[in-house]
């Protein structure tokens, strides 16, 4: 069933939320009619939750700031889809008049999605097309509503899933989609095969059912790649990267034994050891590639050349989408930050678990992860959340010596602790990132900055893997944060719980409050309006916003509004086009009076004029005959042909005056 259709965004558009079921189209309309009408920004948030397979839709609630949205669902509900469809819904309802630079935006945005679920989501067992990412997108618009740019933070790429997948899981769509659906041209450009079985890191899931095509995705991120504005050259890096990781993914490793001087001397480095140094490297690789990728997106759709004083406010539609909970049959170390009630006991200095990992990885000497999971069992046998088979002997649904559990919100995740510690020291040494740093390829460069630093700059020891998970969270949470206490989402929490879940601002639009309300406040005069209509048991009154309980209340509201709108509209161009008419009477008023002072001036110019030239026409020898007359104004040219006229008559009879008697007879014959 079609639900997402042209008809739909339609049926939406411009409509009062509580109009029409319940849709994503309502929850992105009423963003963007927030945002475009009281100029202020909103958020969409598209949150992983652990109970319920279908996606939740949390109807938008006003905020002293702005307008919250919030779509929540356990990994396979829906979210990912659900952010696909809010952008294509305000793609489709902005740039009513085809602007060629608002088009161009709009497509990057929408572009941006193929490329990052291809880069950043893989097929699990909940959920082909799962995100496997976070982010937080601000898409900007101006004062007309139109998208002029935006920018994407990308948040915990699950990169471990780069070199292990569970059971029936599949690596990241974009390795599949190289190998299925790029020429054959391309793969041996690459030195690949078309097999994903030939490669250790997509063995696993190179057998996978998935409803995923993986030769049309490939051909739909080329596309996308040119759109947004990558050259030839950046993309065949991003294959050529690609390439690298699989290749590496096949490296195979031999104990060394090196001879010297009749000894023979063992090179400190096992088999293990390589393996997990070409393990980290290649999700380095991964990780940077996608994080190169998001920055050269951010880099086209920016806003550019923004003057506030000329293009008027910037306002801001926030998308934020974190993929779900799951528990897994083997929870890795990444596994634990999808919960934020336990993330004391993940953080706590010197007691939590990160503090206990990274001290075990510094500690000089032969520390296993059972002596890590020793010490964790030591300084956390008190807390509520923990547990594992030595401090709880009786559950043998754990092994002494390899499991522990973590009380989460969602349930009790069980986790192994074998090859914790090496997962965690997840090394990337300076030499690696000097490397790529000096490669020749440019893309290659700017993915490792941090390669160009020198020796004596470089004084630290690389980051734990569970360090830099967590500084990639509290990222986020900060950004959260400033929403949190920008959008007033605090308050808005207290006050749902109270049971109203709506509310109104007091300036409400009625015949008793516009423009004058006479009344002593705006909270007597919109009291006024619930008594009027019989709401007044199903409402509260606050210090500046009405709280409503049921949606039926709040859309018989909106719908006195929506009606009296039209009114108010017309009487206000009623009134405009008053003002513009009287004006441009005044206008026209005063234009015929400074042309009738005009004319009279040009009348009168013109008479002096002539005054002047013939004031001694009697005393000329030839009466002015040879005077020249001045040019008359346009209003005057039939008054100064008879005035030519009188002057001849008059000039003849002068002429006729002083000949002879004598001679009239001649002149009469």
């Amino acid at each position: 069933m079609e639900i997402y259709g042209k008809e739909n965004i339609d049926a939406y558009r411009g409509r009062e939320l509580y109009e029409n079921p319940p849709h994503l189209y309502a929850v992105s309309d009423a963003a963007y009619k927030a945002m475009k009408r009281r100029a202020k920004d909103t958020c969409i948030v598209i949150s992983g939750l652990p109970f319920g397979y279908l996606p939740t839709i949390h109807l938008p609630d006003e905020t002293s700031e702005g307008l919250v949205s919030c779509v929540s669902g356990e990994s396979g509900a829906g979210k990912t889809e659900a952010s696909k469809y809010i952008m294509q819904y305000i793609a489709a309802i902005t740039n009513p008049n085809q602007r060629v630079d608002v088009e161009r935006v709009k497509n990057v945005l929408l572009n941006s999605n193929c490329v990052l679920e291809a880069f950043g989501n893989a097929k699990t067992n909940r959920n082909d097309n799962s995100s496997r990412f976070g982010k937080y997108m601000d898409i900007n618009f101006n004062f007309n509503g139109d998208p002029t740019g935006g920018h994407i933070n990308n948040y915990l790429l699950e990169k471990s899933r780069v070199v292990q997948q569970q059971g029936g899981e599949r690596n990241f769509h974009s390795f599949y989609q190289l190998l299925r659906g790029g020429s054959e041209e391309m793969l041996k450009s690459l030195h690949l095969q078309k097999d994903p079985a030939v490669y250790l890191f997509i063995r696993e899931g190179a057998a996978a059912t998935t409803f995923n095509n993986d030769r049309l995705g490939h051909r739909a991120v080329m596309s996308a790649l040119g759109v947004i504005g990558f050259s030839e050259e950046e993309i065949k890096a991003i294959y050529q990267i690609l390439a690298s990781i699989l290749l590496l993914g096949n490296l195979q490793f031999e104990s060394d034994v090196a001879t010297g001087g009749g000894e023979v001397i063992e090179k400190a480095h096992t088999e293990q050891d390589a393996c997990f140094g070409r393990d980290a490297f290649a999700k380095a690789l991964y990780e940077r590639l996608f994080s190169w990728i998001v920055g050269r997106i951010n880099d086209v759709i920016q806003v550019k050349d923004y003057n506030p004083l000329l293009h008027g406010k910037n306002t801001v539609i926030g998308v934020l989408d974190i993929y779900g909970f799951e528990i897994f049959d083997n929870n890795r170390l990444i596994d634990y930050f999808n919960n934020q009630i336990i993330v004391d006991l993940v953080e706590q200095s010197h007691k939590g678990i990160i503090s206990i990992l990274d001290e075990a990885c510094l500690t000089v000497g032969n520390v296993t992860d059972t002596v890590c999971l020793d010490s964790m069992d030591s300084k956390l046998a008190q807390h509520p959340h923990y547990t594992s088979r030595k401090l709880s002997p009786t559950d043998k649904s754990m092994d002494f010596q390899k499991h522990f559990r973590i009380h989460h919100y969602a349930g009790d995740v069980t986790y192994s602790i074998e090859g914790f510690l090496d997962k965690n020291k997840d090394l990337l040494f300076q030499d690696f990132k000097r490397l790529m740093f000096n490669s020749n390829n440019q893309a290659f460069k700017e993915m490792w900055p941090d390669g160009g630093l020198r020796i004596t700059e470089v004084t630290k020891r690389p980051l734990t893997a569970a360090t830099l998970f967590k500084n990639s969270i509290v990222a986020l949470v900060d950004k959260l944060a400033c929403k949190v206490a920008y959008l007033g989402l605090l308050e808005n929490v207290m006050v749902r719980r109270a049971g109203f879940a709506y509310r109104q601002s007091y300036k409400m639009t009625c015949e008793y409050t516009w423009p004058h309300h006479l009344m002593d406040s705006d909270r007597d005069a919109v009291e006024t309006i619930i008594n009027k209509h019989g709401f007044q048991d199903d409402v509260a009154y606050g210090n500046t916003k009405l709280f409503v309980r049921t949606p039926r209340t709040l859309f018989t509201l909106e719908q006195e509004r929506a009606t009296l709108i039209p009114i108010l509209v017309l009487f206000l161009q009623k009134v405009w086009r008053g003002a513009l008419a009287r004006m441009r009477c005044r206008r026209l008023r005063a234009i015929s009076a400074i042309m009738g002072c005009y004319k009279r001036y040009k009348v009168k110019a013109h008479f002096w004029e002539v005054e002047r030239r013939f004031a001694n026409v009697r005393n000329m020898a030839d009466y002015g005959k040879g005077v020249e007359w001045p040019t008359p104004p346009a209003t005057l040219a039939q008054f100064h042909s008879a005035t030519v006229t009188l002057h001849r008559r008059w000039w003849a009879r002068q002429k006729v005056k002083n000949i002879p008697p004598s001679d009239m007879l001649e002149v009469r014959s």
